[in-house]
């Protein structure tokens, strides 16, 4: 994570509106694909996901503050909210597409280290990940960490699932 970073708060209810928002500030700012776009649960008075933004420099985290002033897509704010985000937009998000090694999302991306649910061990490097185009890791210690589980055939999943069933879906 970097010192360049602003939190921007447009009251999304969901991750799937915060992914959307994230994306979109990414097309809208063309922001360089060394940038660090994260969702963070708030959990207050007013529940909500914010996004956050951890750009590769100061003139670059300048113009950025500058152009979300008009406050479009909420408000903007120094920082980061918490050092546990879990990452959307991070270098090589975008080469995390179907079914790939362990080694070869490590070596393809920012991604620090895989973790598997319910094992002490990480995974080996030749173990299949099934990647369902949703690498979603979060921020832990400083590192990049993506918790998978597994699946069927010997093989893993991102433990974030691309379209997760909404709390109380059938009430």
């Amino acid at each position: 994570m970097t010192a360049y970073a602003l939190t921007v708060d447009a009251g999304a209810r969901d991750l799937r509106a915060a992914d959307h928002l994230l994306h979109a500030l990414a097309d809208r700012l063309a922001l360089p694909g060394d940038t660090v776009g994260c969702t963070h649960l708030v959990r207050d008075g007013r529940p909500r996901v914010v996004v956050s933004l951890s750009l590769p420099s100061a003139p670059l985290l300048d113009t950025v503050r500058e152009r979300l002033a008009a406050g479009e897509y909420g408000a903007v704010s120094a920082g980061l909210p918490d050092p546990s985000g879990h990452a959307v937009l991070y270098p090589g998000a975008s080469r995390l597409t179907g079914t790939l090694t362990v080694a070869e999302l490590l070596e393809r991306s920012a991604i620090d280290r895989v973790t598997v649910l319910g094992s002490p061990l990480p995974p080996e490097p030749d173990t299949r990940m099934v990647t369902r185009d949703h690498v979603r890791p979060q921020w832990q210690g400083g590192a990049l960490v993506l918790a998978a589980t597994p699946a069927l055939g010997d093989t893993l999943v991102p433990f974030e699932a691309p379209d997760p069933t909404p709390c109380c879906a059938d009430h």
